[in-house]
């Protein structure tokens, strides 16, 4: 196929095994007439590698509004151009969303060179359900925004999909376990697609653990995927509900705690049973 003039190509690049960038983003590659990247020297190992030596020029979250009109004129000059970030997907928690925003906004072309992307990677060998997902990407770095955050998340039905570091893997995963369940199912992918990739599936509070016993778990890139909350705790798991079963958990025998719940709420009992059982996980470990 011809490059088009005047258009952006959104490429995506390898994750980390080289051999996964498509026959067509190299062709790409080669062919434009610039290279937009996050890091002119990663993407530079990466086209020395394939024997690209298509100029480059740095777009990044620091200088990506100054770049936005740069780029406009070339396009409007008739260049063709790639936009690719460190690894993937470009736009995925990466830079590049303010400029395809306002090149679509002046009626200018913008391309999809679709491939490798690591949400998508982690969600087809997790074993959680697929047909509805939602990307959360990463979750705030202190812990007490990141609880906040996942407490809003907790009646979410659809599977839960994060990124996170190494440095906090271990933190977050923790906080998951005590502010979505201990139980609630979940899978870690880690270095997907590199030498040391692991994917490993347990509930919340077993990966907690899981980090813990290895200390080369928490190295390197994360996926975190969480199983959505089951349809009957989505009515039923509020704030306030979790205020008084836990106050009456702490009193009474679990059955005798729904029950009391139950008269309490107006609530379907399978859905507050589940609920305390929940709680009652979280308050062994």
């Amino acid at each position: 196929m011809t490059l088009e003039s005047g258009a952006l190509y959104v490429v995506a690049t390898p994750i980390g095994n080289l051999e996964d960038i498509s026959a067509r983003a190299l062709r790409i590659l080669r062919e434009v007439d610039a290279i937009a990247a996050e890091d002119t020297r990663h993407t530079g190992q990466l086209l020395a590698h394939f024997g690209i030596d298509t100029p480059q020029f740095s777009l990044h979250e620091h200088n990506e509004h100054a770049r936005i009109e740069q780029v406009t004129v070339r396009l409007r000059d008739g260049q063709s151009l790639a936009l690719v970030s460190d690894a993937g997907t470009p736009l995925i928690s990466d830079p590049g969303f303010p400029l395809v925003r306002e090149l679509r906004q002046q009626g200018l072309k913008v391309i999809p060179i679709p491939g490798p992307s690591s949400l998508l990677a982690a969600l087809s060998v997790a074993g959680l359900p697929t047909d509805r997902f939602i990307f959360e990407g990463f979750l705030p770095a202190k812990s007490a925004a990141r609880r906040q955050r996942l407490q809003t998340l907790s009646g979410e039905e659809r599977t839960l999909v994060f990124l996170e570091a190494s440095h906090r893997i271990a933190e977050t995963v923790s906080d998951m376990a005590e502010v979505l369940g201990a139980e609630r199912p979940a899978v870690i992918a880690r270095e997907l697609t590199k030498r040391f990739e692991e994917v490993h599936g347990a509930p919340l509070g077993e990966l907690v653990a899981w980090l813990d016993t290895d200390p080369h778990r928490v190295r390197g890139e994360f996926v975190v995927l969480v199983q959505g909350a089951s349809a009957v705790l989505t009515e039923v798991d509020t704030p306030e509900v979790r205020r008084l079963l836990t106050a009456l958990l702490e009193e009474l025998p679990m059955g005798r705690a729904v029950a009391v719940a139950v008269k309490a709420t107006g609530l379907k009992r399978k859905a507050l049973y589940e609920l305390a059982l929940q709680l009652g996980d979280k308050e062994q470990l």
